[in-house]
């Protein structure tokens, strides 16, 4: 007798790139489930804790480019969750932060299938952690920004404009191709001084790391050829990483 297919579809969020990253519970869904929709940024490492039987599609969306447009990708959730039944959905990051992870959810529950959400490491923590930059600090900073660099208008968000305005550590994601109107925001606001990093593929083996200040950071994002995907850092916690205070050592003594 063939069991019925029951539907359901649990959000699992990979970490922010280094496969051992992703939490144990991630792990056991991937176990679990029928088919695994996964996206560009996650390592496809972590496929390997899936079944032989299951069906594994990548729908993922880089650099701009949408090889498979949100509509597409909810869809496809719903006709392999009835035509299979358990869909895990493996999103870099944390799903509900700058992933998408609330819409496809709202969108899967009109049709009355179970949904589950498994958080994962968000990568505005755990990148600049990893190159030993704490988002906050004791006497440095009591609080974070995290902002996406680029908003469903194609525009800056207005929200950095506001966090010049702060002493609290800004990280922005999603906005390596808007640093000259991020550095310009702080400009404007008479930050030029303040401490930056820029972190592509962190917590990978292709990471790549560049570090100054507002006024100089542009420059050497171009010498250093760093691109997206990069987290962007900013405030006087960039310094206090071990890693990273020999650069700001050497601006002080020139």
């Amino acid at each position: 007798m063939i069991s019925p297919i029951t539907p359901k579809l649990t959000l699992v969020g990979a970490g922010p790139g280094d496969p051992e990253l992703i939490t144990l519970k991630g792990i056991l869904a991937l176990g679990k489930a029928d088919v695994i929709l996964y996206d560009a940024l996650v390592d496809q490492a972590l496929l390997k804790h899936a079944t032989e039987n299951a069906i594994k599609i990548f729908v993922g969306k880089r650099h701009g480019y949408k090889q498979h447009p949100q509509q597409d990708t909810n869809k496809l959730i719903v006709e392999y969750a009835m035509k299979h039944g358990h869909v895990v959905r493996l999103k870099g990051g944390d799903p509900f932060v700058f992933g998408r992870g609330a819409e496809e959810i709202d969108y899967v529950q009109q049709f009355g299938i179970e949904t589950e959400v498994i958080p994962g490491i968000t990568s505005s923590i755990s990148v600049p952690a990893n190159q030993g930059i704490p988002v906050t600090k004791r006497g440095v900073s009591e609080s974070f920004w995290v902002i996406t660099g680029t908003t469903s208008s194609g525009q800056l968000s207005r929200d950095v404009q506001l966090a010049t305005q702060s002493t609290a550590t800004v990280v922005i994601l999603m906005g390596t191709r808007k640093l000259p109107e991020i550095v310009a925001a702080f400009g404007q606001a008479g930050r030029e001084n303040t401490p930056i990093a820029l972190i592509q593929s962190g917590t990978t083996a292709e990471e790549k790391v560049v570090a100054g200040h507002i006024h100089d950071i542009e420059h050497k994002v171009q010498t250093s050829g760093i691109g997206a995907p990069a987290v962007i850092i900013i405030g006087d916690v960039v310094r206090e990483s071990p890693k990273l205070m020999d650069v700001y050592r050497a601006a002080i003594s020139v």
